[in-house]
């Protein structure tokens, strides 16, 4: 068996998972992985101690080489929210940013905006579908704006920004700030050039909560204060009778020291991904996406995912007339959804079963919707 045959093996699970872009479900390497770790951690063993740390390293090692930079500039975060904090509560001037964004990245900008006396400011848009496209990002440009913040893929919708296109639109100067959270380890794109990146682990890593991670370039470094940097954000151990500089590097970006059975997680998470290519990953879960096109075609449910295989990853948003009437059918029929507002949002990953799909595929169609 290849790697990637050995990382398709590892998902398990009722039949009927379709929720990846809200929860991945632990895979069993994480989990017997971090089970270990709690059993050398409950020795109190120096020795058992200083393994357990190099997991710091080895998570943004991994890390890095997926975002294809340095690993001094990856800084391991409670979340992606924290590492969205740490990049906009230090930043200044006017940030381009959707009215729709995640709330990681609305809810940290607006936060930020209030509590920096004027020095920050939100510049809001309202692009069509809430694609964040490089014409609509382009039209809100001015001398004014420093930056832009986005995800690369949208939770709602599922679009998936052109990262190079909007680096080429808003210039070298002002900083691209990117959400990366549904698209890490499953889209093969060239993040760095992003100047701030952040992921998590608890979706398509399938390591869960308190494995965020986040990249800061050098412009970045060079213009974002560390305003929340802590004792984790130093050069060296503990500082005891000293009040250090913040790190030259991205460890300024820090609060305190990771949870070591977090950092396990996702040093598991990350090297599964590693070992089994993003890109066969990403061609798997596209076959997977294009058969739920497919399913949703043939029974008339309109989609607002974009079909081009290159605006999109791993979630798909039906539209249908009566979103509770299709969402109770899937629940009815043991396929686990996200329903948000008028649509509903089917995920998959690249272990997703024929036999998870043939469950959408049956509920969609023994079910009474209006419209479809």
């Amino acid at each position: 068996m290849s790697a990637f045959d050995d990382y398709l093996a590892t998902f398990e699970g009722d039949p009927g998972y379709l929720d990846w872009a809200a929860f991945g479900p632990l895979s069993p390497t994480v989990r017997a992985e971090v089970f270990a770790d709690a059993d050398l951690l409950g020795s109190g063993r120096p020795s058992s101690r200083k393994l357990i740390a190099e997991r710091a390293d080895q998570a943004r090692a991994s890390a890095a080489e997926l975002l294809g930079v340095e690993q001094e500039r990856v800084t391991l975060q409670p979340s992606a929210t924290h590492g969205l904090m740490h990049a906009l509560y230090g930043f200044s001037g006017e940030v381009i940013a959707s009215s729709a964004e995640s709330p990681s990245i609305a809810v940290t900008l607006e936060r930020a905006a209030q509590a920096s006396s004027g020095a920050l400011a939100a510049r809001w848009i309202t692009p069509d579908k809430t694609f964040v496209t490089p014409d609509v990002v382009a039209e809100a440009l001015d001398d004014d704006v420093t930056a832009l913040a986005v995800s690369h893929v949208d939770f709602r919708t599922g679009y998936r920004a052109d990262l190079a296109a909007l680096r080429d639109v808003i210039g070298p100067h002002r900083l691209l700030i990117v959400n990366a959270v549904q698209s890490f380890g499953i889209v093969d794109d060239d993040f760095s050039v992003a100047d701030v990146v952040v992921g998590h682990g608890d979706k398509w890593l399938r390591a869960a909560r308190g494995t965020g991670f986040a990249s800061f370039s050098a412009q970045a470094r060079e213009r974002i204060a560390p305003v929340l940097s802590g004792v984790g954000g130093v050069e060296g151990g503990l500082p005891v009778d000293a009040l250090p500089q913040p790190a030259a590097s991205a460890a300024a970006y820090q609060i305190n020291r990771p949870d070591q059975l977090s950092v396990a997680r996702l040093a598991i998470g990350l090297r599964d991904v590693h070992d089994a290519g993003v890109v066969n990953i990403e061609t798997a879960i596209r076959e997977r996406v294009d058969r739920i096109f497919e399913i949703a075609e043939r029974h008339g449910i309109p989609v607002v995912t974009p079909r081009d295989p290159a605006r999109r990853a791993g979630i798909v948003a039906f539209a249908p007339e009566a979103p509770a009437a299709l969402a109770a059918a899937l629940t009815n029929a043991g396929v686990v959804a996200t329903t948000r507002g008028a649509t509903v949002r089917v995920s998959a990953h690249a272990g997703t079963s024929n036999n998870s799909l043939q469950m959408l595929d049956d509920a969609i169609g023994s079910a009474i919707i209006p419209g479809a």
